[in-house]
């Protein structure tokens, strides 16, 4: 008895997957634990492993086909097994191509049956000119033989079906009668083969994913953006001054780690933002769960999540987000670590842009975006006396969901964040 390959959940609220690759072909030797197939769940690869040693003796699902948990993916099992499960192959396509572009098929009654042997009408049958008759559904009675004593010749049958063939197309031109022309139509020019003047680039399973999810966000949420802009001179002292200290623990110090922690601060402050919505109520999440937007090139982007962030310092979170960047730019992150974010960050300063408008992550209600740190020239208090000074600037975006939030408490959320990291303890 064959061994199936089903379809694992690969994670608490994952269901489905899609058949990203098969790793291996059918007739082909595997061993137990070996990768047979890459499985996409929310742009997230996983490799699915054998389980058992034998050979793949066949593949029930297709790359590229979406599948629930539980589905036989293929069968697994010795040589043997595979020969039991050949079936009689299907009928000829080539048979019912030809069928369709003849007249109105008979009856078996209307027909006369094409056997090989003496046939008391016609005269003697090949098998060879029985079996044509058989597949193009051909009444014998209708060709004209020529061979000894008016026999059927395969010659005859085939220059029967030409004929049958050129009539059946002569007519559909005819049917169709074309208006009469005033005037002589212009000769028309012989098929000239033109290359198209772009490449086509076919989608795959990610980019497909990032365009289901970015248009049913905006055409689920009303988005509203709000920009600010926060001087992070106190933040870039502090990092300056410890990143040294976190890279002997083997932990590089970006400055993501210092907006999470002012977004959970934020968080914390005005809870709403920490919401999502549903159709009995808004939902505000007790698990303060943050999701970092990480780009993987001309593949796409993925959020991995880090969990249960309001606990972690910030030396925690820079250990955090160097765990999941690093895993999700290498393929390895798992379909959990993309689950259960309740707010994102989306830092599109890395590629120099000063601001953007970020879409929502459904179902969350708003998402941050953060821009380039620039040095710039801006007018200071000191003292109670204007100055100008040159400091690090940063733009920051909320786009938040109009359902949920109004702009009052969408602005108060983002002035926490910017008050945060204005005044991070330099110590």
């Amino acid at each position: 008895m064959p061994t199936q390959l089903v379809m694992p959940q690969l994670g608490e609220s994952v269901i489905e997957g899609t058949i990203s690759k098969w790793l291996v072909t059918e007739g082909d030797s595997v061993q137990e634990y070996d990768p047979m197939v890459e499985v996409n769940t929310d742009k997230v690869d996983t490799e699915i492993p054998s389980p058992t040693s034998g050979i793949l003796l066949k593949i029930l699902v297709p790359e590229g086909a979406t599948v629930q948990a539980g589905t036989v993916l293929a069968l697994i099992g010795e040589p043997e097994e595979g020969e039991e499960m050949e079936k009689t192959p299907a009928e000829p396509m080539h048979a019912q191509a030809a069928s369709s572009t003849t007249a109105p098929e008979q009856t078996p009654s209307q027909m006369h049956a094409a056997r090989p042997g003496k046939d008391g009408e016609l005269g003697f049958i090949s098998p060879v000119v029985a079996k044509i008759a058989q597949e193009y559904r051909v009444d014998l009675r209708q060709v004209k033989g020529t061979g000894q004593g008016g026999r059927i010749t395969k010659k005859d049958l085939l220059a029967y079906l030409e004929q049958r063939e050129k009539e059946a197309i002569e007519h559909t031109e005819t049917s169709a009668v074309p208006p009469p022309m005033t005037e002589k139509p212009e000769p028309i020019p012989p098929s000239v083969q033109v290359p198209p003047d772009f490449e086509l680039i076919p989608h795959t399973i990610i980019r497909r994913t990032i365009a289901e999810h970015m248009t049913q966000s905006k055409r689920i949420s009303p988005h509203v953006t709000t920009v600010m802009e926060a001087d992070l001179s106190r933040v870039t002292a502090h990092r300056q001054a410890h990143k040294e200290a976190y890279g002997r623990d083997g932990i590089h110090l970006t400055f993501t780690a210092y907006f999470v922690a002012a977004s959970v601060a934020a968080l914390k402050a005005y809870p709403m933002v920490n919401s999502s919505w549903s159709e009995e109520g808004i939902r505000v999440h007790r698990l303060i769960n943050i999701g970092i937007a990480t780009s993987l090139g001309e593949a796409g982007l993925i959020v991995p999540v880090i969990r249960n962030a309001d606990a972690l310092s910030l030396l925690g979170l820079a250990r955090a987000i160097n765990d999941l960047t690093t895993r999700a730019r290498s393929r390895q992150l798992k379909p959990d670590d993309v689950q259960g974010g309740t707010f994102t960050i989306t830092n599109h300063g890395t590629g120099n842009s000063l601001f953007a408008t970020p879409i929502i992550n459904q179902p969350q209600c708003a998402i941050l975006g953060v821009g380039a740190i620039k040095k710039r020239v801006v007018v200071v208090e000191q003292d109670g006396f204007d100055s100008i000074a040159i400091r690090p600037m940063v733009y920051l975006t909320l786009t938040f969901d109009h359902r949920i939030l109004d702009g009052a408490i969408a602005d108060a959320f983002l002035s926490k964040v910017v008050e945060s990291l204005q005044n991070w303890d330099i110590t």
